[in-house]
Parts: C-alpha cells; structure tokens; sequence
C-alpha cells in the first residue's frame, strides 16, 4: 500500500482546520487524494463527512480504495482531472472541496480549472479548502520552501509554488471569496475560498 510519510505527518493539522471550518455534517469532494491517506483520517475522525476522493492518475484509485476500505461514509474514489469541463456530470452538489499539494505540482492552468470546478460544484455558502505552499507577497519565503520551488521548476519548469495573490485572483474570478488563511506547521498555508450564499 501506497505511503506518503508528507500527508501523515500533516493530517492533524489539517483536520483542525477542516473542523473549524465545517460543519458536523457535510459531503465533501477531495480534488487530488493522491494515497487516500487523507481521506481515510478525515472521514474516520468526521463519521458526520460523507466524503467523495477523486484522482487524475487512474493508477492511484486502486491506492485511495485500499486505504479507504473499512469506512461506510467514504464514496469509491472517482477519476477526475481538474483540466477536463466540465467535471463529471455524476458528482453532485458538496458543502465543501479540498485540495492539498496540488497546484504547485501542476501547470498554472489547474488553478483556474480547481476554482471554477469548485464553484460548479459548492451549494451556496460552500466551502474551498485549499492546502500547499505558497509566495505570500510583502512577507519572506522561508528557506525550505525557496528550494523546494527551486527543485520544483528543476524538474518540471511548470511547476512551482504559487504566489498567494495570484491564486486568490482566481479564485475571485470564479466567483469564489477569500475567507480565511491558517499558517500551517512547515511553511505551509491552509486558504479557505467560499461561495457566497446569494
């Protein structure tokens, strides 16, 4: 079985913010689950979340579904990828959408599609919760993080943390507004977008 040491480690953390952010029922779509480790902790801790993992790789569904096996409130994870409009028709309405370590490891074009995909998707006053590390203009780059992107574009020239203020604008241009952000353990950032109510 699959094993991100990165996505055990900041689990906890996570769950906090989700707690504070949703309410004790919710369905959520994860955009990106990766292992499945996540969603495994979430729904275990949340029995009240009814929680849908999507991927973009199809070898990584067999993964998510192993980790996810033993909980009634998680749904058998779907292929999706973000670029592809308009995501399936077979995904309802959530109360909320998230997403970890995505956007930095991807082409910039998969913000805009996370953002406007979320926003099809979230009933009004529904939730964004977004996960990574970022370039927050005005405030300095912690040193891990500045060659973490280094390594990043090493490897992929399209790939790369993102600048905060770049992702918000893309947000706002969905229709999406900045809630809050949570400073997370590592440098990174937890960003909550939400659908206005009307």
């Amino acid at each position: 079985m699959t094993w991100s040491p990165a996505a055990d480690r900041n689990k906890e953390a996570i769950l906090d913010v989700l707690t504070s952010v949703l309410p004790e029922r919710a369905a959520v779509l994860e955009i990106a689950s990766g292992t499945g480790q996540h969603a495994a902790h979430f729904a275990a801790a949340r029995p009240g979340w009814s929680w849908q993992p999507t991927d973009g790789d199809p070898h990584a569904l067999g993964t998510i579904a192993s980790h996810v096996a033993a909980l009634g409130n998680v749904r058998p994870p779907l292929l999706l990828d973000v670029l592809t409009v308009p995501w399936p028709e077979s995904l309802d309405r959530f109360d909320a959408v998230f997403c970890a370590n995505m956007l930095h490891i991807a082409e910039w074009d998969t913000c805009a599609a996370l953002m406007s995909g979320a926003a099809r998707h979230l009933v009004r006053g529904g939730a964004l919760v977004v996960y990574g590390p970022y370039v927050v203009d005005g405030e300095p780059m912690a040193a891990s993080n500045t060659a973490f992107d280094a390594d990043l574009r090493r490897r992929n020239p399209a790939w790369g943390l993102r600048r905060l203020g770049a992702v918000v604008e893309e947000a706002e241009r969905a229709g999406l507004a900045l809630e809050r952000r949570f400073d997370m353990p590592a440098n990174n950032l937890t960003v909550v977008f939400r659908r206005p109510t009307s």
